[in-house]
């Protein structure tokens, strides 16, 4: 298995390491409960170093890779952050990505662990005109501070002016004394800052970071934490929610997808999807009785097989078992009764409206 820069940090403080995607990570320190509600009242430090960056680079950078993504490229200004996704001819997922654009001629493509050599093959197999694809991802660490008191906690550590930095939005300056890219993103819900920074600097910042929020309750939280945070702003995870069987409008994702930038890849396909109407949707649904919905588990409407769970957990800020699952259009609605079937249990359950959580 693969490590991060930070592997002997996370022993230090007696992190529980698991195998995920192939990286010997963090799955919870203190307990995923304590973390995941750190990150909701105070603050939480992930590494997030098994993510992959790829660069594209040249004087049609822009161009190449506003045609292989879905999002309109142009409309941001240097220094600003898209969500957006790589397509498949079919419309379907082949990952879906933040890309940072450093400026016409450099953008920076932030893809799952999961996906980072798929994703630059793909590349560069579809490269066209002046660009040069490259996989950086072994010159970057990942730190994301995430929490209502994260801005709080990274000022005293930079001269950057957090405060001038809307939300996806990104600067480079030097952080815990180490050159970083800072971003103002996230995959809690929650504010907070995405950390680039050289994997020689990565233990030192990621030390730095934790010994300053200590006063303010901040907690190193692992990927179970980070998993349950997602689901409950329904945050979908490549995998589970979206994969190369999915499209946008089936997943509820329509809102990357610009179908006026121009020719894209897949572009014709989620063109002729949208005329048609997707036959089923990413719904939200409560366990309604007791029990937790797990991934993978087997989804039933009316005594009949539907599909299965795609993400399903305990949600510690509602303190209510939730969970994400294709459903047929016309049952994909709210107040439609459902059961899952977890260990040969048949457990009670109804759709509602998503996200599952809302910061205020």
């Amino acid at each position: 298995m693969r490590r991060t820069p930070l592997y002997h940090a996370h022993l230090e403080r007696k992190a529980r390491m698991v195998d995920f995607a192939g990286w010997e990570m963090p799955v919870q320190y203190a307990g995923a409960l304590k973390e995941h509600l750190a990150v909701r009242t105070a603050a939480g430090l992930f590494d997030v170093s098994h993510m992959g960056q790829i660069e594209i680079r040249g004087p049609d950078a822009l161009e190449f890779t506003q045609y292989m993504t879905c999002n309109d490229l142009s409309r941001l200004d240097e220094g600003q952050a898209q969500y957006s996704a790589l397509l498949y001819p079919e419309g379907t997922f082949v990952d879906d990505i933040v890309i940072y654009r450093i400026h016409a001629g450099h953008l920076l493509l932030c893809v799952n662990a999961s996906n980072r050599e798929k994703d630059a093959q793909w590349l560069l197999e579809h490269r066209r005109g002046d660009v040069e694809i490259r996989d950086a991802s072994d010159e970057y660490a990942q730190l994301a501070l995430q929490g209502p008191r994260s801005q709080e906690i990274l000022q005293p550590l930079t001269m950057l002016d957090l405060d001038s930095l809307p939300y996806y939005r990104f600067t480079l300056g030097r952080v815990a004394d180490a050159d970083c890219l800072v971003s103002r993103t996230g995959y809690t819900g929650e504010d907070g800052f995405e950390l680039y920074v050289s994997p020689q600097k990565a233990a030192k910042v990621w030390n730095d970071v934790l010994d300053a929020g200590g006063p303010a309750g901040i907690q190193p939280a692992g990927l179970a934490a980070r998993n349950t945070l997602r689901l409950e702003v329904r945050y979908l995870l490549y995998g589970n929610d979206i994969d190369e069987t999915t499209n946008s409008w089936e997943a509820g994702l329509g809102w990357i997808v610009d179908m006026d930038q121009g020719p894209f890849m897949g572009r014709e396909a989620l063109y002729r999807i949208r005329q048609e109407g997707p036959a089923r949707r990413l719904a939200g649904f409560e366990i309604t009785g007791r029990g937790i919905a797990r991934d993978h588990d087997p989804v039933l409407i009316d005594g009949t097989r539907t599909s299965q769970v795609a993400s399903g957990s305990y949600s510690p800020s509602g303190r209510k078992s939730i969970g994400l699952a294709y459903l047929p259009v016309e049952k994909a609605v709210p107040g439609q009764e459902l059961e899952i079937e977890n260990r040969r249990r048949l457990l009670p359950a109804v759709v509602v409206k998503t996200p599952f959580y809302r910061r205020r």
